[in-house]
């Protein structure tokens, strides 16, 4: 008997030990798994993960338009009774109800990147998307000598980052800008082919466009393609928004003119360590606003810039 006690007592304190030594875990829900973007969001969440000591899962639905997705992958981390929760709203309203749900299952919550319709939620981390908007309208406004036509090939339909981006674009202009008209706006629909087409069509139709603005990566590159397929590389004046390897390629060539580019490694490390932080006892700040920085050709070779641009995605997932 005392024997069958002795070993009841070890297995507790065992267990015990194992309890206290597993790594909390986050989960970590994208917008997205399939753009450039996203990879560096994901380095950086594994980096804070790695500096922390937390275990980061990473799963989020292949499109940024499939939020339906999304919101199955968060009712199964709150299922799992994951530790804390990471997400980028992939549609501002459609994901209230279920990070409603993760928050009164009492896993804390920060929204990262993209916001929603609602502020029950622990941190919000992302670029003051407004303010990058802004920036690129006045950018753009110069390229083109503060007078023309414009056109705006836009993201998706209710997407808060993007549309933010955007408003701040057209506020810029219709508020500083007399002399320029911003004579087309379409949705790309986070897809460079169907991006492409709704450049070509703007190109046909308006041809005399001075510029073109696009909010997104996939946006940014169907426009690259279409200016290129048209003859008019250089020409339009041309500001995109984040950056991929092409993107790159087409500001070095002058396709692109200027380039808005975020801190996603930076976007996804913050969205982590608030939520390391809240597990142990500190309070994070409900907002994190984050600089965009407008990049041209001339700053390719910056080392600050080069980092931005190309961070290290092997060392970080080491």
């Amino acid at each position: 008997m005392r024997a069958f006690l002795a070993l009841a007592v070890c297995g507790l304190i065992l267990a015990a030990g194992c309890e206290k030594r597993r790594k909390k875990v986050i989960a970590v829900i994208p917008k997205g798994t399939s753009h450039p973007f996203w990879l560096s969001v994901e380095a950086g969440a594994r980096a804070a993960g790695a500096e922390l000591g937390v275990e980061v899962l990473w799963n989020g639905p292949a499109t940024e338009l499939d939020y339906s997705r999304q919101i199955q992958i968060v009712d199964a981390m709150i299922a799992r009774r994951v530790d804390g929760i990471a997400v980028a709203a992939a549609e501002r309203t459609a994901l209230v109800q279920p990070i409603d749900r993760a928050v009164a299952a009492g896993i804390p919550v920060t929204i990262f990147d993209s916001g929603l319709d609602s502020e029950n939620y622990m941190t919000f981390v992302a670029t003051d998307n407004y303010e990058a908007g802004r920036m690129a309208g006045r950018k753009l406004a110069e390229l083109v000598g503060g007078q023309g036509k414009l056109a705006m090939v836009l993201h998706s339909t209710g997407s808060f980052s993007t549309m933010e981006r955007e408003r701040g674009f057209e506020d810029a202009i219709a508020g500083e800008f007399p002399k320029i008209r911003i004579v087309a706006r379409q949705y790309g629909m986070s897809d460079r082919a169907r991006s492409r087409a709704v450049a070509e069509n703007f190109l046909a139709v308006h041809p005399d466009l001075d510029g073109i603005f696009c909010s997104t990566e996939p946006s940014s590159t169907g426009a690259s393609l279409a200016l290129k397929a048209r003859g008019l590389a250089g020409k339009v004046r041309f500001v995109a928004f984040d950056s991929a390897d092409g993107m790159i390629d087409d500001l070095r060539q002058g396709v692109i003119h200027a380039m808005v580019v975020q801190d996603p490694f930076r976007i996804g490390y913050e969205a982590v360590r608030t939520i390391a932080g809240k597990l142990n006892g500190q309070t994070p700040p409900k907002r994190i606003d984050l600089h965009a920085r407008l990049i041209t050709r001339q700053d390719l070779d910056q080392p600050e810039v080069r980092k931005l641009l190309f961070p290290d995605l092997q060392k970080a997932n080491r």
